[in-house]
């Protein structure tokens, strides 16, 4: 039997369970769903589009780390390089696979901004996440899986334009066909 781990809200103070990963999908029927952070990562808004795709109440949301809905098959070099991107003030985009709290899971396209005061110190992030096209979802789990095992480097995936990266003719197209 395994071991529930879970995150520590430090608003509430309340335990979450991280959820178990399960093999079903849930698709995101559209809208846009928006989250902000403080500059480590910690919730402080969810919009209701987010809170009922992944299942989790805002109270549950609103203090916990962002990382609550990662899903394991999401390579960490990933969400390295992205808190690289954005640290640095710029903004980050990417196709990501989250863990809803039933345990389902589901890909989102992620546009993720820092959020900067007057006196150009980013002060958080606002992430906003929309429909990703199930043709670039196939190829970036493959991708992914590929990143996973170090058949190829993060780099040859992140910073690039995924959707010269994704069509037919691109050299990474090619292994994930």
């Amino acid at each position: 039997m395994s071991r529930v781990e879970y995150v520590v809200n430090r608003l509430t103070g309340e335990k979450i369970p991280r959820p178990v990963p399960r093999d079903k999908e849930v698709l995101f029927p559209g809208g846009v769903m928006i989250t902000e952070t403080d500059p480590k990562g910690f919730i402080t808004y969810a919009n209701r589009r987010f809170c009922q795709m992944t299942g989790f109440s805002r109270r549950e949301l609103v203090g916990a780390p962002h990382s609550l809905i990662r899903h394991p098959d999401m390579p960490k070099e990933i969400f390295e390089s992205m808190w690289e991107t954005i640290k640095k003030g710029q903004i980050w985009r990417g196709y990501v696979k989250n863990i809803r709290k039933d345990g389902c899971y589901y890909w989102v396209l992620v546009y993720i901004q820092p959020k900067i005061d007057e006196e150009n110190r980013v002060i958080g992030y606002i992430a906003g996440r929309k429909v990703a096209h199930r043709d670039k979802i196939e190829r970036m789990e493959r991708l992914y899986e590929l990143c996973r095992n170090g058949e190829i480097v993060p780099e040859e995936i992140l910073g690039s334009n995924y959707d010269e990266m994704l069509k037919s003719g691109s050299k990474l197209f090619d292994r994930v066909k």
